[in-house]
């Protein structure tokens, strides 16, 4: 049936509203990038600059410390990301189809972390670290957390409901479970996999707090850091921090581009709505 225009119209207006109010952030951010230092915070407001200064971008990607800490966190975030689907794949192919002891336990225990706030335990982290000598090493970056309580079981979720019938006749045949995994699972799994990759990539291209606390190498200075520490020795370089910021969103904006339709379908088949 169709719907009457008042509320058509009123839903494409409401449409509207909503991306305005989510890309008008990002936007603002790209513009203000072309700004002088003192035109971003002018009052009152003013969108666009009188004159656009492309000066701030150039300047920013001729920074050697900028460009060093986009490559080290690109390389730190793609490491993450194959060991986050590695590690997490597994252990909801295990969760999701073997049987051993204590299995529902071991469920409960590796899902606890989810309802712990990472702040709670920063400091307990931090000491674990430290104590085993991981401090300025790219490896106190990835290892901490490259298992995830949320995307085991969103795996699991997957995992649980595919056919047990096709896991079945690959036994008959003599497949191992590891064969399985890897000839079955894994290609049936790449929406999961760039649903649950990208929430890795995110979550390590934008974190802070963890690498302000265990890096104080110049040379594995994280992009997020960077803008930190230059937000704090130039804070009135107002134009060159939102180039930054903007080049620094590029990868990740890209990504979502790229893989929207994967996105979709493995949330969509991973039975979450």
């Amino acid at each position: 049936m169709k719907q009457p225009l008042p509320t058509r119209i009123a839903k494409w207006v409401l449409v509207v509203l909503i991306s305005v109010s989510i890309l008008f952030p990002l936007a603002w951010m790209v513009i203000a990038g072309f700004k002088s230092k003192t035109e971003v915070l002018r009052s009152p407001f003013q969108f666009f600059p009188e004159i656009w200064r492309v000066e701030n971008y150039i300047e920013i990607l001729q920074d050697p410390t900028f460009s060093r800490a986009m490559l080290v966190t690109f390389g730190g975030a793609l490491i993450f990301t194959a060991a986050s689907l590695f590690v997490n794949s597994m252990a909801a192919y295990a969760f999701a189809r073997l049987e051993f002891r204590f299995k529902r336990f071991w469920w409960v225990y590796c899902v606890l972390p989810m309802f712990v706030p990472s702040m709670a335990i920063l400091l307990t982290s931090f000491v674990v670290v430290a104590k085993l000598g991981m401090l300025d090493t790219l490896a106190v970056l990835i290892i901490p957390g490259v298992a995830s309580a949320a995307q085991m079981f969103f795996m699991r979720q997957f995992y649980l409901g595919m056919p047990i019938a096709i896991e079945e006749a690959a036994l008959i045949d003599g497949a191992s479970r590891w064969q399985i995994f890897l000839r079955i699972f894994v290609p049936q799994s790449f929406a999961v996999f760039v649903v649950v990759g990208i929430g890795s990539y995110l979550a390590y291209w934008n974190a802070y707090v963890w690498p302000i606390l265990t890096i104080t190498n110049p040379d594995l200075t994280q992009i997020m850091q960077f803008l930190g520490q230059f937000r704090s020795q130039r804070g009135n370089e107002w134009g060159l921090l939102m180039a930054g910021s903007t080049l620094a969103a590029l990868p990740t904006i890209g990504l979502l581009l790229i893989f929207q339709r994967f996105i979709v379908s493995g949330v969509r088949i991973s039975g979450i709505k």
